[in-house]
């Protein structure tokens, strides 16, 4: 098949009436297939409930000394702290060990800014006439929600190939009234980029006027390669440390798609000094949080090095699932030149831009067909896409068979709404 762009008019048409008929059989196949939200599947789920059956002795609740079924220890029993700080490259006593979401974090992090002020505020944000946010685009719906709901201006910041387009991070952080960036550094959800070592250095070295300026760091997918061995991550904590801003960054992360996403563990890593302001404004919220989880966790995870054995072990049950994706994207897409597509080697989504003008209609057909996927336009801030192109695929969660199927219908969807850009009519 040539280029749609360089069929005639005729041979297009052609083209629609063959798909229509694909459609139509596909439709009457009742099918309900979900490639929405990066969940792990039932297969990861099940390679990982084994963590359930641990602490079946009474030694097995004591860590450093410390009861983990009774009050205490806000920030998290030592043993966890350590264990994320090994996995994240900075200290111990940078690491808040918290409850199952980094999402609960991150948002907490967002509120008690907006409450009662981050340490270098001049006032609690909610006094602000004005806050603004910068959201490098296509990006996490959730980050953007965050700061959505407090009422934040979402400012989008392009994404290149080697993260966000710094000099127009650089340029919009001399607004004082710009207070922070939500940053997805590795395997960067959807496009699955790993931020070049420039693109971290300069914004480790940015000077933004407000002083409260706030990089909030989720490195969810910092050991999730499903391709190729760990690559090692630079610890930004120390970057704006070196660079004079030690308070700049909050960094998140999670055991969701290690063990259990509704069981794990999250935690937040920051400044010595933040870590002592957050703690007393936690002081008021929380005794603790689930210490018996995290001592569960560091008894399956024991350290870094058997965490990224466990990994490589997820990674031979997603690997099949990218390729399944890109190699029908390669055979049903690429020939037509009606897309492009990233091709990550880690985290949990595959981001494809779609002719523009087309994204929307794209799933409004694969939905009448039975597959659900992330609305169009969630991957930018407010949920508009300015091109209406961007499109998240997430394989994690359909077995290999249904993924196959799903992107069938997902492909073919992709193709009629192509001819109809291109002026076939669609009654």
């Amino acid at each position: 098949m040539k280029p749609y762009a360089q069929l005639t008019q005729a041979e297009r048409k052609e083209e629609y009436a063959r798909l229509q008929t694909e459609f139509a059989a596909l439709k009457a196949q009742g099918l309900s297939l979900n490639m929405a939200r990066g969940k792990p599947g039932k297969q990861q789920l099940d390679l990982v409930s084994d963590i359930l059956g641990l602490m079946q002795k009474p030694e097995d609740y004591v860590s450093d000394g410390i009861d983990v079924r009774n009050y205490g220890e806000m920030p998290g029993i030592p043993a966890a702290r350590r264990l994320f700080a090994e996995i994240l490259g900075c200290r111990p006593e940078q690491v808040f060990v918290g409850g199952n979401a980094s999402l609960q974090l991150m948002y907490d992090t967002i509120c008690k800014a907006y409450t009662h002020g981050l340490l270098h505020s001049p006032q609690p944000w909610r006094r602000e006439e004005t806050v603004k946010w910068l959201c490098p685009a296509p990006g996490y719906d959730r980050h953007f929600k965050i700061t959505e709901s407090f009422g934040f201006e979402l400012i989008t910041i392009p994404m290149t190939a080697g993260g966000p387009d710094m000099d127009a991070v650089e340029e919009a952080v001399k607004d004082p009234a710009v207070k922070g960036i939500w940053c997805v550094p590795k395997y960067s959800n959807p496009d699955g980029i790993i931020y070049s070592e420039e693109t971290i250095r300069r914004m480790a070295a940015l000077s933004p006027a407000a002083p409260d300026f706030l990089i909030m760091w989720d490195n969810a997918y910092c050991i999730h390669e499903f391709e190729g061995d760990y690559v090692p991550f630079p610890d930004m904590l120390s970057l704006c440390a070196q660079a004079g801003h030690p308070d700049m960054v909050f960094e998140f992360a999670s055991t969701s798609k290690v063990t259990l996403p509704g069981a794990g563990v999250a935690c937040f890593a920051c400044s010595e000094a933040n870590m002592a302001y957050m703690e007393k404004l936690l002081a008021v919220q929380v005794i603790s949080f689930d210490k018996v989880n995290q001592q569960r966790h560091v008894l399956y995870l024991k350290d870094k090095a058997h965490t990224l054995e466990l990994m490589k072990k997820h990674a031979a049950i997603m690997a099949p699932k990218f390729r399944a994706v890109a190699d029908a994207l390669d055979r049903e897409i690429a020939p037509l030149e009606i897309a492009s597509w990233q091709r990550p080697k880690g985290g949990y989504f595959v981001s494809l831009n779609a002719m523009p003008g087309t994204a929307k209609r794209t799933l409004a057909l694969c939905k009448e067909a039975g597959v659900t996927m992330t609305n169009a336009g969630a991957t930018f801030p407010y949920g508009k896409d300015p091109q209406d192109s961007n499109i998240r695929i997430a394989p994690s969660l359909p077995p290999v068979e249904e993924l196959e199927a799903a992107i069938g219908v997902f492909c073919l969807c992709l193709k009629m709404a192509a001819l109809e850009k291109l002026g076939v009519s669609a009654s």
